[in-house]
């Protein structure tokens, strides 16, 4: 993805929410027993002392809930759940105590801190981080190696059925690989600056927190949010924030198309001044712009006027609306009450 924007980003995190259901959207979220646990601790309290070796251990083809418990730590490493491994369930202690963090960076296909493959994957108080260009420093976001900035995942999805609470998504360029496949997203913390989150995933994200930190750097002056894939009209593919909030300072754009029919909706957002008054960008699919479904509904804040928006923005009535809540868009199975 082309380079883009910078701003000097003052953020306070906020607490996370009681996990749960809207009453009226939601069925009530059912307790189901895990198989096992494995205890994953830095100091060799645990079963393992890396998250890796602890996924691991898991068998192939487990068809059981199993969850590795993180204790607190920063665990330098990358680590991945291979397409055998579903129904793995991480938990560490909170987001700001538990830190998988590493710094590759170049390929977009290879540079993930966290990758996921298999589906019935849950994740809860954890934060996946890509290191790589998040020096506080101006002068030292210039790597040794001579480049400047450049794709440096933090996470990557692709299986469906994936739920996130409560977790943290730092990095700067291309943090949150949003691939395929139904994703559920609340409370988390999502952190970055040029397409952060991006790709062709069907996902909600609920009272998230999206901070854009492109910082002090005069050769960056704007940001994108996200980068949305949709590839046609029968696609089922879309990112919808529902009661989140938009931080950071300098501007970003809400998205830009990475898809000739790109599909994110923001509802219920509160966008502050970091928003850009235009708020979207065709990028490379420019004169297929009716394509697109842009929109914004109930938003509040600075960043929520529409009044210089992008002529194509599109509205939704609430009929219309109705069909991207968590329960019609991603959880038609019934699949999110049922994890554990």
């Amino acid at each position: 993805m082309q380079l883009v924007p910078p701003i000097l980003l003052l953020f306070t995190l906020f607490n996370d929410a009681v996990l749960g259901f809207d009453a009226m959207n939601h069925a009530r979220t059912l307790d189901l027993p895990v198989q096992s646990v494995i205890v994953v601790d830095k100091s060799g309290k645990g079963n393992f002392q890396t998250v890796q070796a602890a996924i691991d251990s898991v068998p192939p083809k487990n068809n059981q809930w199993i969850k590795i418990q993180i204790n607190s730590g920063v665990y330098k490493e990358k680590v991945t759940i291979p397409p055998e491994k579903p129904f793995i369930y991480l938990e560490g202690a909170d987001r700001s105590n538990t830190v998988i963090t590493f710094d590759d960076h170049q390929q977009t296909d290879t540079s993930a801190t966290f990758t996921s493959y298999p589906p019935n994957i849950v994740a809860r108080g954890i934060t996946f981080e890509n290191s790589f260009n998040l020096a506080e420093a101006p002068e030292l976001f210039v790597p040794n190696d001579g480049t400047f900035f450049t794709q440096a995942l933090a996470a990557r999805i692709y299986g469906d059925k994936s739920a996130f609470f409560s977790c943290g998504f730092k990095g700067f360029q291309d943090t949150l690989w949003d691939v395929q496949g139904r994703h559920f997203f609340q409370t988390c913390y999502i952190e970055g600056a040029i397409d952060f989150i991006f790709g062709s995933g069907q996902s909600v994200y609920k009272d998230c927190l999206i901070n854009v930190n492109v910082a002090n750097l005069p050769q960056v002056n704007q940001g994108f949010i996200t980068a949305q894939g949709r590839q046609s009209a029968a696609d089922p593919s879309g990112f919808v924030f529902k009661r989140c909030t938009i931080t950071g300072s300098g501007k970003a754009l809400l998205g830009r198309a990475y898809g000739p029919f790109s599909r994110v909706i923001f509802e219920d957002t509160i966008m502050g001044p970091v928003v850009a008054p235009e708020g979207w960008d065709a990028w490379n699919f420019k004169g297929q712009e009716q394509h697109f479904m842009y929109v914004e509904e109930n938003s509040s804040g600075p960043g929520s006027s529409t009044s210089m928006r992008v002529p194509w923005a599109k509205t939704l009535d609430a009929s219309q609306l109705r069909r991207f809540s968590v329960e019609s868009f991603i959880n038609q199975d019934g699949w999110i009450p049922t994890l554990p």
